[in-house]
């Protein structure tokens, strides 16, 4: 048991954080592959490397932490591993903007170089804060998703899907940024509400509207609606686009609006989803009027190489010469914007690496899966849904994992790589056997990269230790934790690939946060200026603290606001707890614990029943990942039952001295061991500085509490009790008494005899006695409140007789007032609501105070 003088008055964060951080030791949080306990695999968010570990990771790893210490504690062998998640365009971009090049500026291994250099930096500044957040990384089961010793895994998985069918190369319509020059995703597309011009002009005699006249080189045909009766005479026809001079047939179908813009809509390649739909269902030409940087190509004529923006300027000055633009009109629309740089993205037909989707298999795997909270299942079967194209997984940027294919210059056959030789770049190297199906050996390696999605989306498979060849040992892992936002890209990629790489779902269950809004209601970002850096946090109130505004914040799923005032409420809540670690372990430090004490006061029971409910409550809290109600239970706890009751109803047993002293020292270590059990997921360093105390060992090493104690007449007494004491406590402040004052008799008549071992006499200052007999109270006036607002506007200048009068009334008439008064010899109405008689109680001849608490009745008779 911890010295007295070894206790600080004041709980110093920065000392204790630094002190235990350096003290811990990775090891204890490896996982154990030869272990008899039960897997607790997590599958890490790899996060991309900044080198700013920001709020919203922050969230998703105390997230994490919380339940991976608490299955630790729970007897389960516990796999955190980190990954770093690094390809891809935010580092190409960076490393253009820092070296003020291009990726075209540098070779291709010397741009790599870079980006290299830049991550693994990145990487060392964010590993820092993940340590000083006190999370109970497995260091050991590390992976970078750059290095060879990864990518090779992907390359690996590439190879597996191609193999089995799932991927293919086609020339097909893609999303494409024109800024980074590389095709995106989908689930890569961000919506951005812009103002646009609707344009109308007369396409050889008929009106269309559009938004896109800069197209007009790729239009390949007109729709219009087949029940529109103001375009039937065009069915069969050919129109001859303006400006261009080709012809182009008329088409119907039934998804053109006829109340949108004309009635008749221009189809271009492409210009939006809905073209690519017309154009495979009509069985259209192929029109590419726009290249990967963004400018028009040689079928636009004279508009050939400049920008889209320039050409739409240049077009429509044209159409208004030839007078041809009719009129124009404003026009809001979602447009689709790259997810990095928010250039409007184009669909452009290129020849790409595509995956098959197959919604009924992903659907399938999804339900297998237990998502918390549930309703993020319908987000991700909405996305399932939504899905219309194969997921384009070719990128042309540099600092990615390389396809694994080369193309023979001969035959133009497609030739990949054994598997013992990945991982392979094939701009650097040759394949080691020739062309399968010409025998030639002249090859031309892929240039394409894969989009870093397939790096991620393998993640499960690399930690549970796939190898290419069917479901891994410890595989599926256990629990994905992520946020909502990458439901359509990480989790959905990850459920597509673990299907058909193994067959399996990927893990047991998902977990699913919200987003950190900033102060002002709306998502962090630099142009806002209310971005939260957890250093910042961490410097002011410490790691622990803010790891309670993570657990508190917000209920699971839900988007959570960060509030500077709820880290100080944390912190204070700190102070708060080391005030009763501090009482509690010099108590138990005077005669130490008799662990064999009989534990018969109330307040000793009831705060073991307590205990056991608030045990019971936070450890299923903690099953369901329930960790703002988990810890609000612990805090209430700690706070309102053991500090504010138990203590006070205790402390004088506790200095008394005497036998039933033991049972409450008792008690009080039961009490303290818990919390800082409790307490150990959500605040490392500060219950294992608190538990440290015990001479135990680390807090982390024990096993979560399991403590029942089963009363509940304790639990309804000491409740009474508590209720009593505080009652009367107010009774003492109301009447301007110090808490400490004495009173003289207190008299509870409740429905049980209570063993409060004095308890309530000694917290109260009072002669306490518990009845079970009814109170025998008599009622008497003892006074008179006269309503002076009342009284002098009715009667006047007779105001002061008529309050004489009143007093002179018998007990019996100022309870039952009479209609009349006699004041100065005549008598007058008495008005409503003059005068209230004021009772006072009397208790066997004694006056009293009477305090009712429920159907509870106390009184306080004077101190004599």
């Amino acid at each position: 048991m911890a010295s007295s003088d070894e206790l600080p008055k004041n709980y110093d964060f920065a000392e204790v954080e630094e002190r235990w951080r350096k003290s811990w030791r990775d090891e204890d949080h490896y996982f154990d592959h030869n272990s008899k306990k039960p897997q607790f695999v997590i599958d890490t968010p790899p996060p991309y490397p900044t080198g700013n570990f920001h709020i919203g990771n922050a969230l998703n790893w105390c997230y994490i932490d919380f339940f991976a210490r608490y299955k630790r504690m729970k007897g389960y062998n516990v796999m955190f591993p980190q990954g770093w998640d690094c390809h891809g365009l935010p580092t190409e971009v960076k490393v253009e903007e820092l070296n003020h090049i291009t990726k075209n500026d540098v070779s291709r291994e010397e741009f790599r170089k870079m980006c290299r250099e830049l991550t693994l930096k990145n990487i060392e500044q964010m590993r820092l804060t993940l340590r000083r957040m006190a999370f109970s990384t497995d260091w050991s089961n590390e992976y970078i998703t750059m290095m060879p010793k990864y990518y090779s895994k992907t390359q690996l998985s590439f190879l597996r899907m191609y193999q089995s069918g799932y991927i293919y190369q086609d020339e097909h319509p893609v999303n494409y940024c024109t800024r980074c020059e590389t095709a995106i995703a989908f689930a890569e597309v961000s919506y951005e509400d812009r103002e646009t011009q609707l344009n109308f002009f007369n396409f050889d005699g008929v009106e269309i509207a559009t938004t896109r006249p800069e197209l007009l080189a790729a239009c390949v045909a007109v729709a219009v609606h087949p029940d529109d009766d103001r375009y039937h005479k065009l069915k069969g026809k050919s129109l001859k686009v303006p400006l261009f001079g080709h012809a182009v047939p008329v088409v119907q179908d039934e998804a053109v609006d006829p109340s949108f813009g004309s009635g008749a809509v221009m189809i271009c390649t492409f210009g939006d989803k809905q073209d690519v739909h017309w154009w495979k269902q009509h069985n259209l030409p192929l029109r590419k009027a726009i290249d990967r940087t963004g400018k028009m190509t040689e079928i636009c004529g004279k508009y050939t190489g400049l920008s889209t923006t320039e050409c739409r300027k240049a077009i429509l000055a044209d159409m208004n010469a030839a007078g041809i633009l009719k009129k124009q009109e404003k026009l809001q629309q979602r447009v689709g914007t790259c997810w990095r740089c928010k250039t409007p993205i184009e669909i452009l037909s290129n020849r790409q690496w595509f995956i098959r989707i197959k919604q009924k298999e992903i659907r399938d795997a999804a339900h297998q899966i237990a998502w918390y909270p549930e309703h993020m299942l319908r987000r991700m079967e909405n996305w399932i849904d939504q899905m219309e194209w194969d997921w384009c997984i070719s990128r042309q940027r540099i600092f990615a994992t390389p396809i694994p294919v080369w193309t023979c210059a001969k035959c133009g056959e497609i030739v990949v790589p054994d598997d013992k030789d990945l991982p392979c770049d094939p701009t650097l190297t040759k394949p080691k056997h020739p062309c399968p199906k010409c025998g030639g050996n002249d090859f031309v390696g892929e240039e394409d990269v894969l989009d870093t999605w397939m790096d991620s989306s393998i993640s499960v498979l690399n930690v549970t230790g796939w190898d290419g060849s069917g479901k891994p040992k410890i595989f599926p892992a256990q629990i994905r934790p992520q946020g909502h936002d990458i439901i359509r890209t990480w989790a959905f990629y990850s459920i597509l690939r673990s299907v058909a790489l193994t067959g399996s779902k990927p893990w047991d269950q998902i977990l699913v946060n919200g987003m950190v809004l900033g102060e002002d209601g709306f998502k962090m970002s630099k142009s806002r200026g209310n971005v939260i850096v957890p250093e910042d946090l961490v410097g002011r109130y410490g790691a622990d603290a803010l790891r309670q505004w993570a657990a508190t914040g917000a209920a699971l799923g839900s988007d959570i606001m960060f509030s500077w005032n709820d880290v100080i409420a944390a912190s204070r809540f700190q102070t708060k707890m080391w005030n009763i670690a501090r009482f509690a372990l010099i108590q138990l430090e005077k005669e130490g614990i008799d662990e064999n004490a009989p534990i018969t006061a109330l307040a000793d029971r009831w705060l073991l029943a307590r205990l056991s409910d608030t045990v019971a409550t936070v450890s299923a809290r903690m099953e369901n990942y329930e960790f703002d109600e988990a810890l609000k239970e612990i805090r209430e706890f700690a706070w309102d039952v053991l500090a504010d009751n138990y203590i006070e109803l205790a402390k004088g047993r506790l200095y008394a001295g005497d036998a039933s002293r033991k049972s409450a020292c008792r008690v009080l270590y039961t009490a303290y061991d818990a919390l800082c059990r409790m307490l150990a997921p959500f605040v490392p360093y500060f219950a294992e500085e608190c538990y440290s105390y015990l001479h135990k060992g680390s807090v982390h090493n024990q096993s979560w509490v399991d403590f029942t104690f089963d009363d509940p007449a304790a639990r309804a007494e000491g409740d009474l009790l508590v209720k009593v004491v505080a009652e009367v406590r107010k009774y003492k402040h109301d009447k301007g008494l110090a808490l400490n004052a004495p009173l003289g008799k207190v008299t509870v008549y409740a429905p049980h005899t209570t063993n409060d071992e004095n308890d309530t006499g000694r917290t109260l200052n009072a002669d306490v006695h518990w009845r079970t007999d009814k109170a025998h109270l008599d009622k008497v006036v003892s006074g008179i409140d006269f309503n002076r607002s009342v009284v002098g506007p009715a009667l006047r200048k007779d105001a002061g007789a008529f309050m004489e009068a009143v007093k002179a009334l018998s007990p019996e008439e100022l309870a039952n007032p009479p209609k009349t008064i006699t004041v100065n010899g005549k008598d007058l109405a008495i008005p409503e609501n003059a005068f209230t008689p004021k009772y006072s109680y009397v208790e066997e001849g004694a006056k009293v105070d009477v305090i009712t608490v429920g159907d509870v009745i106390v009184t306080v008779a004077g101190k004599e």
